[in-house]
């Protein structure tokens, strides 16, 4: 049996626009440069589609600069996808501008009303529970609301909190397989992770943490040898993709597709 924890037939992707240099950003650290990263999020784009899978590639939105980190607009489940309620409200509007594209792959969309919030970083879906980190992005109302609606999907949410200072929980973490995760040990030290099997990251290395496992790939950023050295023992394909401009907005692998 396939695990649908990291077995997919689709994907959908945004390319950046323009504005993508006015993108949010927790510190300033450089203007991402959009020609490098066009040509990153076509390697990206090229390394789901190397496993078969359908890539549904939206045109930029130069209204909302951090609309190419689409996996934060929504939760996508087998049995229908949920429309997430940003905590950043620069990015709200980009929530409506996603449904055309899930409504067209999906018949059962539901959505975060709130009054809380909730982002698709802060969302690691395991073979066994959903784990919702608490963040800046992410509260406790937001949880609630997504618990509620997934239950009837027969999903069990477990709230977990992220460590200060780190935007989303999955900037520190990411599914290897049903029962694998990578970790940043900062992470993994809060217990969050007990009964999984746990990698985690080098010392140094803290942000090669935000990877996909998609189908036979694992996802990763470009410039973490010691990582990638580490999943390639572990019996991991790894694919490696630059990641240097996206991380200027505090972006990794994870957040540039919604897959399902």
């Amino acid at each position: 049996m396939t695990d649908p924890t990291y077995q997919f037939t689709r994907a959908i992707t945004r390319r950046p626009g323009q504005s993508v240099i006015n993108g949010l950003r927790a510190e300033d650290i450089g203007t991402p440069d959009l020609g490098t990263m066009l040509k990153a999020h076509a390697s990206y784009v090229a390394a789901l589609k190397s496993t078969g899978a359908e890539v549904i590639e939206l045109e930029p939105l130069e209204n909302f600069p951090d609309a190419l980190f689409v996996e934060d607009t929504a939760l996508c489940l087998p049995q229908g996808a949920v429309l997430m309620r940003p905590g950043a409200p620069s990015r709200a509007g980009e929530v409506a501008e996603m449904v055309p594209a899930l409504r067209g792959c999906y018949d059962d969309l539901r959505e975060i009303s709130g009054p809380g919030h909730i982002e698709g970083g802060d969302i690691l879906v395991t073979g066994r529970e959903i784990l919702v980190g608490r963040s800046d992005r992410t509260d406790a109302a937001g949880v609630a609301e997504l618990s509620k609606i997934v239950s009837d999907w027969g999903h069990v949410v477990r709230e977990v909190v992220t460590p200060p200072g780190v935007l989303h929980f999955k900037t520190d973490c990411s599914l290897l397989d049903a029962e694998t995760i990578l970790s940043t040990k900062r992470l993994a030290a809060s217990g969050c992770f007990e009964g999984y099997r746990v990698l985690h990251v080098p010392e140094g290395e803290e942000a090669a943490a935000n990877a996909i496992r998609f189908n036979a790939l694992v996802i990763m950023a470009a410039g973490f040898p010691r990582t990638a050295e580490m999943l390639d023992r572990a019996g991991f394909d790894v694919v490696e993709i630059d990641n240097r401009d996206c991380a200027k907005l505090d972006g990794g692998m994870s957040c540039l597709s919604l897959r399902f």
